[in-house]
């Protein structure tokens, strides 16, 4: 009988310790092939044919063959050459999966973990130690359309080769889809674009989840509001789309679209630097092509098929819904003022339009329409002269001189009650 020697051999495991324990059990007749094979969860074939090799070769035998040995399935070394290369001069900053990703373009294919352990062996990727936060899980909403976010976020996109720019996201509870686009500012004006690009699409969701940002709540520099039930102009567009406005307390309560922003500012950041854009048209036409990859890749099905999304009705015109809105009295000559502007008011004449309200849509294109109760009123805009007396509005000729001469500013006279008065 064969007597395996345990001193003088190569470093060996705790499972190959253990098996070679239990094989000199066995070849010291001690125990039976079948017993070692149910110790080691091994077959009796696997036991006999490990028994023959120890006969022969020793203990040695149960060190695996490519001990010390590069792997079968190593890359060359002329592709990691080339794929340092390649990170080091176009994705210096980029996370490995992002870099595989930009190096599989240029047909050089390598696992996200390999090129990991390539990068901190060169010393051009640290390790980040993730501490779990603590956080109470709200479900997502069941059906598409239910709940939809939205928030800004102004970050260095062109990282200075351009203007500055703000992004503007919208996205689905339920499903996680991302509908953004870049903008020059976070107005009203831009959010009320991007959400009629949602409505255009998809229809009108149940609920717009947002921030306390002056553009959803008003604000009244640290007083309490004199009306609470006050609305800012995108407030009153909800209203009349019957769109329930929710707002947020804290930024974690609106983490879904938090954490995208995340993965735009690191992801979108590096397309656009690898696409040169400079504009804001174009980072935007790399967003029409970075979107839909994104939705495709993470977006996730609702739990019920249903889209909750309503369609708009004839009512829901969204060009003035969309608008900022703003009232204004008629004057008698039918005159109307706004922003330092003259509108004169044309026939046909309305009942009541002399001395009532009406309402001035400034609309996203630019354009000014006048309305009296469900009635838009034709206009032409007039140039204004100070006068007194009845609001200063007077035309210019065509050789910009005024039509009408401006009478003089009225000076009470000397037994003027006001100069009477008694102080």
């Amino acid at each position: 009988m064969i007597e395996v020697q345990l001193r003088d051999r190569v470093e060996m495991s705790q499972r190959e310790r253990d098996m070679l324990k239990v094989m000199q059990v066995v070849l010291n007749g001690k125990r039976t092939q079948a017993e070692a094979a149910r110790l080691l969860k091994l077959s009796v074939r696997q036991i006999r044919r490990i028994q023959r090799k120890l006969e022969t070769d020793g203990d040695t035998a149960l060190v695996h063959g490519l001990r010390g040995k590069p792997s079968n399935h190593k890359h060359e070394s002329t592709l990691r050459q080339q794929v340092l290369k390649a990170y080091r001069s176009r994705y210096p900053d980029f996370g490995p999966t992002l870099a595989c990703e930009k190096l599989a373009e240029e047909k050089l294919h390598v696992g996200v973990e390999t090129l990991r352990r390539w990068l901190l062996a060169e010393g051009l990727w640290e390790q980040k130690r993730r501490r779990d936060p603590h956080r109470s899980r709200r479900p997502r909403r069941s059906c598409f359309g239910e709940l939809v976010q939205m928030d800004a976020s102004i970050h260095d996109w062109l990282e200075g080769r351009g203007e500055t720019l703000v992004l503007i996201t919208m996205i689905d509870d339920a499903t996680s889809r991302v509908m953004a686009k870049f903008y020059r500012s976070g107005t009203v004006e831009t959010h009320m674009d991007l959400l009629g690009v949602w409505l255009r699409k998809y229809g009108r969701p149940h609920a717009l989840y947002t921030d306390r940002h002056s553009i959803f709540e008003p604000h009244e520099k640290g007083q309490p509001l004199a009306d609470p039930n006050a609305l800012t102009q995108f407030g009153r567009a909800l209203s009349e789309l019957d769109i329930e406005l929710i707002r947020a307390h804290s930024p974690q309560a609106k983490g879904r679209v938090e954490r995208s922003f995340g993965t735009a500012q690191d992801r979108w950041v590096k397309e656009l630097r690898l696409a040169k854009a400079k504009t804001c048209e174009q980072a935007n036409a790399v967003l029409e092509k970075l979107v839909p990859d994104h939705n495709r890749r993470f977006a996730k099905p609702a739990l019920k098929p249903t889209d909750a999304h309503r369609r708009l009705g004839p009512s829901h015109r969204l060009e003035s819904i969309l608008s900022i809105q703003v009232e204004r009295v008629v004057a008698n000559d039918y005159v109307v003022r706004w922003a330092n502007r003259f509108y004169q008011l044309l026939p046909p004449v309305h009942p009541g339009e002399r001395g009532g309200r009406v309402v001035i849509e400034e609309r996203l294109d630019g354009t000014v329409a006048i309305r009296f109760g469900k009635h838009y009123l034709e206009y032409k805009e007039i140039v204004a002269t100070q006068r007194s007396g009845d609001g200063g509005c007077a035309a210019k000729g065509t050789d910009g001189k005024r039509t009408q001469p401006t009478s003089q500013p009225f000076k009470p006279p000397a037994d003027h009650p006001w100069r009477k008065r008694v102080i």
